[in-house]
């Protein structure tokens, strides 16, 4: 099934054809006339250069008309193998659809409602056949066994025609003409960028994302950078300020040679102030913060320390290199992973 983009804004057609598959582009006056468009020559010559293949409107008042006008747009520049005309559907216009066929030019016909008219569309040669199916679906009407009957036409009787699906409102749309069979299909980017989207495969994708970041990013490139460490010597007060500066729930505590003397943590402190009451906050931190720290080498993978913390149940390990403290890892900088 061909895939189109039914659009005449310049930043959507260029978003769109970033793709690299789209088969066409759709583009009526209507829309030239909502985006501002004023000089429609001028961007039919632009948007022709910049898609494969571009459906664009020949209007007239007879066949003859019809023809004219699409003469005079191919002599603008266009590539005849890359354009098709858009024809609304009525005698003249199918009339003009057999002409231009003859002439080697490709032709929609379009505003198609009934299958009478598709027929005729199809028996005079049109290359596309274009039913509206959210404008019939709005008018109360089966557009979706229009659809079908137009497919099945082309099929029973074996017109070398495409029904192109159109008037697209949603991504539910996209799955009808895929289970009608339809030909082509051409759809506003809006619908066309959600065709991808659905929520378990997001989760999935998340979760393939944090496992693969779990075994391949090092837990030195996970700290953020503080590292809340006092010496031994300092009193328990002072500490308790680094503590609070560093937003941390403990601090490392080390002896003069930089060696991991122990860990204190806010815990610790409840527990002492609860024992000893507020004297010892003039303690040195070294006499109290006697904890062998849950330490971490910089340098293992995070799910080395995701194996730590599910374990030990903590909130936060020392991470270490050559023996040295250089941080600590907080359970929600994991998470950030």
């Amino acid at each position: 099934m061909e895939l189109y983009l039914d659009s005449a804004n310049l930043k959507e057609i260029e978003e769109g054809f970033k793709l690299g598959f789209l088969n066409g582009l759709t583009t009526t006056p209507t829309f030239m006339q909502r985006e501002g468009i004023t000089d429609i020559d001028g961007t039919i010559v632009k948007l022709s250069k910049m898609v494969p293949v571009l459906q664009i409107e020949a209007l007239g008042n007879t066949a003859e008309d019809v023809k004219k006008e699409a003469i005079r747009q191919l002599n603008l520049g266009l590539d005849p193998k890359r354009t098709v005309f858009k024809i609304p559907v009525s005698l003249e216009g199918v009339r003009a659809c057999h002409m231009l066929r003859k002439e080697g030019m490709m032709v929609n016909v379009h505003l198609v409602y009934t299958l009478q008219q598709a027929y005729m569309a199809m028996h005079a040669g049109a290359s596309y056949v274009c039913p509206l199916v959210g404008r019939l679906q709005d008018q109360g009407h089966d557009a979706l066994a229009l659809v079908e009957q137009c497919v099945n036409a082309v099929d029973h009787y074996g017109y070398d025609t495409k029904i192109m699906f159109s008037s697209v409102r949603n991504s539910e749309h996209v799955r009808n003409a895929i289970n009608v069979g339809v030909h082509t299909i051409t759809v506003p980017l809006k619908v066309l960028k959600s065709l991808t989207d659905n929520n378990f495969t997001t989760v999935g994708t998340e979760q393939f994302l944090a496992d693969t970041r779990l075994m391949t990013v090092r837990v030195r490139e996970a700290i953020s950078g503080k590292n809340p460490v006092v010496a031994a010597k300092v009193n328990l007060k002072d500490a308790i300020v680094k503590m609070t500066e560093y937003g941390f729930g403990c601090v490392t505590v080390t002896n003069d040679d930089g060696s991991v003397r122990g860990i204190f943590t806010d815990g610790d402190l409840r527990r002492l102030l609860q024992k000893d009451g507020e004297h010892i906050l003039d303690k040195k931190i070294g006499d109290v913060a006697q904890n062998t720290p849950i330490s971490i080498d910089g340098g293992a993978l995070l799910n080395e320390a995701a194996g730590i913390f599910k374990k030990m149940s903590v909130d936060n390990i020392l991470v270490t290199e050559n023996g040295k403290p250089v941080g600590m890892l907080d359970i929600q900088d994991l998470e950030k992973y």
